[in-house]
C-alpha cells in the first residue's frame, strides 16, 4: 500500500526500496542471505562446513537432486557435451540396467514438470493472472513475457559469465580472447593483480539477485483457487501450490542457472567474446563501485 507510512519516509523512496525494484529487499537478501557467508567462508572454509546446519543444508540438496525434479539439466549436459565434443567428466561407474533407466526416468520426468512449468507461466502471463498483471495493468501480456525472457537472459549470462570466466584464468593473457570485445573484457576483468574478479563476483551477486526479484514477481500467479480460472483446470489445492511460485523456482533454476553454467564450461571463449559479456561486467562492476553491498566485507 503506497499509503501506508514506513518510518515517515517520502513516497519516492518507499517506492524505490520497498516497491519497484524493491532495492531494499534487494540488498537485505544479498548482503545477509549471499555475500556475507561467501565471504566469510572465503575466510574460514572449514569452520563453515564444520556444524550440523551446513550437514543439514547438504542433505537437503541431496534430497532435492536425488527427486530428479532438476534432471533435465543432465539432458542439456549432454547435448552440450556433444555438441563441443568435451566428454563430461564424472567418477561414477557408467550406469547400466535399473540406474539407467532410474536416471533417465527421472530425466523424462524432469522435461515433464518444466514443460509445464513454462507452459502454465506463459498462460498466466498471456492472460494477465499474474502479479506483475494485477499490480501494473498498464504493462501488457506481451511485454511481461518480454521482461521475463529479458531477466532470465540477464541471470543466465551472469551465471555463464562466472564459470567462464574462471575457466579462462588460468591460461595465458593472449589465449583468453580471440575478438575486439573477448580482449577488452580480459583486460578489464584481469586488470592489474586481477582486483577487478572479486568486484565483478558482488556487482554479479547483486544483479542476479535483483533480476531474481524480477522474474519471480513477474512468474508468480495469483489466481484465486475456487473461481473457476485454475490453470488447465487443475484442482483448487494444485492452483494454491503453483501460486507459491514453484514453476518460477523450476525454470529459473534450469534455464536461467544451470543451462547457462553448463554452455560457459562448454564453451567460455565463446563467452567472452560475446559483446554481452563486456556490457555485463562493466555494470556488474559499476555496482560494486557504488558500494551498496560494501557492507558484506564488514
Amino acid at each position: 500500500d503506497p499509503s501506508a507510512d514506513v518510518l515517515g519516509l517520502p513516497d519516492g523512496v518507499k517506492t524505490v526500496f520497498l516497491d519497484v525494484p524493491g532495492l531494499g529487499m534487494i540488498i537485505f537478501t544479498c548482503i545477509l542471505g549471499q555475500l556475507t557467508t561467501q565471504v566469510n567462508a572465503s575466510h574460514c572454509m572449514i569452520d563453515t562446513i564444520n556444524n550440523y546446519f551446513a550437514l543439514f543444508t547438504l542433505y537437503t540438496t541431496m534430497v532435492v537432486e536425488f527427486s530428479g525434479i532438476m534432471h533435465a539439466s543432465y539432458l542439456i549436459q549432454n547435448i552440450l557435451s556433444g555438441i563441443s565434443g568435451k566428454p563430461i567428466m564424472t567418477n561414477e561407474e557408467p550406469r547400466t540396467g535399473f540406474t539407467f533407466a532410474f536416471f533417465w526416468g527421472r530425466v523424462v520426468m524432469s522435461v515433464a514438470i518444466l514443460s509445464f512449468c513454462m507452459a502454465a507461466t506463459l498462460v498466466a502471463l498471456f492472460n494477465g493472472q499474474t502479479s506483475i498483471s494485477t499490480k501494473y495493468p498498464s504493462i501488457t501480456p506481451g511485454i511481461s513475457v518480454f521482461l521475463f525472457s529479458f531477466f532470465m537472459a540477464i541471470v543466465g549470462m551472469l551465471e555463464g559469465m562466472q564459470i567462464a570466466f574462471f575457466a579462462v584464468a588460468k591460461l595465458p593473457a593472449n589465449e583468453r580472447g580471440t575478438s575486439f570485445f573477448g580482449r577488452k573484457t580480459c583486460e578489464l576483468l584481469f586488470k592489474g593483480n586481477g582486483e577487478n574478479l572479486p568486484g565483478f563476483m558482488i556487482g554479479r551477486q547483486l544483479t542476479v539477485v535483483a533480476s531474481f526479484f524480477l522474474v519471480g514477481s513477474i512468474t508468480s500467479m495469483n489466481i484465486v483457487p475456487g473461481t473457476g480460472e485454475n490453470i488447465f483446470g487443475v484442482s483448487d489445492s494444485a492452483q494454491t501450490f503453483l501460486n507459491y511460485g514453484f514453476q518460477g523456482a523450476v525454470i529459473t533454476t534450469i534455464l536461467a542457472s544451470i543451462s547457462w553454467q553448463l554452455a560457459a564450461s562448454a564453451f567460455p571463449i565463446a563467452f567472452l567474446n560475446n559483446p554481452v559479456t563486456y556490457i555485463l561486467l562493466c555494470v556488474a562492476l559499476f555496482l560494486e563501485f557504488t558500494g551498496l553491498c560494501s557492507g558484506a566485507w564488514v
